[in-house]
C-alpha cells in the first residue's frame, strides 16, 4: 500500500461510504465537513483514483471506491483484531464498539447499561445508533446489535441476554368507547396501533396463549416504525397495541393502561447479535458479558416473560 495513506483516512473513508455523506460523517466524527472532504481528497490523490461520485445532496462510491472499501475494511478489521489481542493480553479492553438497537429499548435500557460499562472501562469507546429498522451489521459496520425479539441471520452469532415479552394494552378511555376484547379474534374488529418494527410482519400478531401459538390479523389506522410513538398513541386512547413489558409495566401498575387478554403474550427476548466470535475480540466479549450480567440484575426493568 502507498506509504502516504494514513490509517485514520481509511477509517474516515469507510465512515463516509457507510453514511453516504461528508456532512453526516463529519458530525459523527466531530470534524468539519471541509476537513472530511480534504482528507478524502488526500486519500484519492494517494491512490490515484476517484473514490466517490459527489452531488449537492450525497456521495456514492465509484467502482474503484467500492473495491477500495472492501480492502480498507479488511485492513481496519485486522488492525482492530490486533488491538483486541493486545488488550486481551493486558486484560484491559479498549477501542471503539459500534452498537445498534431499537429506539425505545436503546434509550431506556441499553444506554444506562453502556453508561455504567463506560465508567468501569474508560478505554472502551461506544457509538450507539438507535434504528427502528433491520440492520445489516457487516454492511453498515456495526460490531453489535442488541435486538428485542425477531430472528437473526444464519451468518451471525446470537447470545441470549434476558427474557422479555410483549403484551396487549389499551387505555381506559379507549376501552370505555369501544369495549374490551374478550377473545383473540375480537382484535380483528378493534382499532389497533401497529409498530413497523425490525423484521416483524406488518399487522399480523402472533401470540402464545392457552392453545399454543395463535395468529390474528389486525386493522391498523395508525402505525409507526417507532415503538415509543405507538406507545404514546396508545396512551392517547387511539387503540390496542402490543408493547414490551419493560416499557409499559409502570403504566399497567398505575392504571394508565390496561392489559388485555392476559393469557396471551408474545415472546420478545433480548439478544446480542454480532458477526464474529467473542474470543476474537476482547472489547466485544467484555461488552456482551457485561450486558448479560447487567440485564440479569435489572430484570425488574426488563420484565421477564409470564409463566
Amino acid at each position: 500500500m502507498n506509504n502516504k495513506i494514513a490509517l485514520k483516512d481509511l477509517s474516515l473513508f469507510a465512515t463516509v461510504a457507510r453514511v453516504s455523506s461528508f456532512a453526516a460523517a463529519a458530525r459523527g466524527e466531530g470534524m468539519s465537513p471541509a476537513f472530511v472532504s480534504k482528507r478524502i481528497a488526500v486519500l484519492e490523490d494517494a491512490l490515484k483514483v476517484r473514490l466517490f461520485h459527489r452531488t449537492t445532496r450525497n456521495v456514492s462510491l465509484t467502482q474503484e471506491g467500492a473495491e477500495m472499501l472492501r480492502r480498507a475494511q479488511q485492513i481496519l478489521d485486522e488492525v482492530a483484531q490486533m488491538s483486541d489481542a493486545v488488550a486481551s493480553a493486558q486484560a484491559t479492553p479498549s477501542g471503539l464498539l459500534r452498537i445498534s438497537s431499537s429506539a425505545g429499548f436503546g434509550r431506556n435500557q441499553l444506554a444506562p447499561a453502556l453508561s455504567e460499562l463506560a465508567r468501569l472501562h474508560p478505554l472502551l469507546h461506544f457509538q450507539l445508533e438507535l434504528l427502528d429498522r433491520p440492520v445489516d451489521l457487516i454492511g453498515e459496520g456495526f460490531d453489535l446489535d442488541i435486538r428485542v425479539g425477531g430472528s437473526h441471520e444464519a451468518s451471525l452469532i446470537a447470545q441470549h441476554l434476558v427474557r422479555n415479552s410483549r403484551v396487549l394494552c389499551a387505555s381506559p378511555a379507549y376501552l370505555a368507547r369501544h369495549g374490551t376484547p374478550r377473545a383473540l379474534e375480537d382484535l380483528a374488529h378493534h382499532r389497533c396501533i401497529v409498530t413497523r418494527e425490525r423484521d416483524l410482519p406488518f399487522g399480523l400478531w402472533r401470540l402464545s396463549g392457552p392453545k399454543g401459538m395463535e395468529t390474528v390479523k389486525v386493522q391498523a389506522p395508525l402505525s409507526s416504525n417507532n415503538g415509543e410513538i405507538v406507545h404514546q398513541w396508545g396512551l392517547d386512547g387511539h387503540g390496542v397495541f402490543l408493547r414490551s413489558t419493560w416499557d409499559v409495566g409502570e403504566e399497567l401498575r398505575s392504571g394508565r393502561l390496561v392489559r388485555l387478554l392476559p393469557d396471551y403474550h408474545q415472546a420478545a427476548d433480548v439478544a446480542a447479535i454480532y458477526p464474529q466470535r467473542l474470543e476474537g475480540s476482547g472489547r466485544l466479549r467484555v461488552c456482551v458479558q457485561f450486558l448479560k450480567t447487567w440485564f440479569a440484575a435489572h430484570a425488574a426493568g426488563v420484565a421477564r416473560r409470564p409463566g
